[in-house]
């Protein structure tokens, strides 16, 4: 079954707070703290959520929420857009899909000229941190700061501003 590529719909919020927890619950042990802070954060970014700057993806399968990706570009600061929300279900991982809305997001921030675009991530996600290497980010802080209150080691990642080419193979 194909993926569909949507905005917002109505459940959107629950499914992707859903999806992060399945994982980071099970793989990190974070708990309460953690999904207080996204349930906040991501609730804070879609009431403010505009349209013609910022993105907020989900990917659909079969009806189901096979992950999600959101780029913050009115509320990135001076750092740039960004990248937050980056989540996609055990039943679609391997499959390319977080390639495909890594992309896309990418694709989103050159194409509203956001500059260069940021994330905060920790150490250990090496899947991940080389999905976004391979799309130019690159490590500029690590420290012993942990926002999530799971006990791990934050790290902040930066793309200059656009870049000539996006990875081989994306249409968006």
């Amino acid at each position: 079954m194909p993926v569909v590529f949507e905005g917002y719909r109505p459940g959107a919020l629950a499914g992707v707070l859903g999806l992060h927890m399945d994982y980071y619950a099970r793989e990190w042990g974070f708990g309460l703290a953690f999904e207080t802070k996204l349930a906040a954060e991501l609730a804070q970014f879609l009431g403010r959520f505009d349209p013609g700057r910022d993105l907020f993806l989900t990917a659909w399968r079969d009806g189901a929420l096979a992950g999600s990706i959101s780029m913050d570009v009115s509320g990135g600061g001076i750092e740039g857009a960004h990248l937050r929300w980056f989540v996609v279900a055990d039943s679609a991982r391997g499959a390319g899909l977080g390639k495909q809305l890594l992309a896309r997001a990418i694709h989103h921030a050159d194409s509203v000229s956001a500059g260069p675009v940021w994330l905060t991530t920790f150490a250990g996600l090496d899947a991940a941190r080389a999905l976004y290497e391979s799309f130019g980010f690159r490590l500029q802080a690590e420290s012993d700061a942990d926002q999530w209150q799971g006990g791990v080691r934050e790290q902040s990642f930066l793309r200059p501003g656009p870049s000539p080419a996006s990875p081989a193979g994306f249409e968006p």
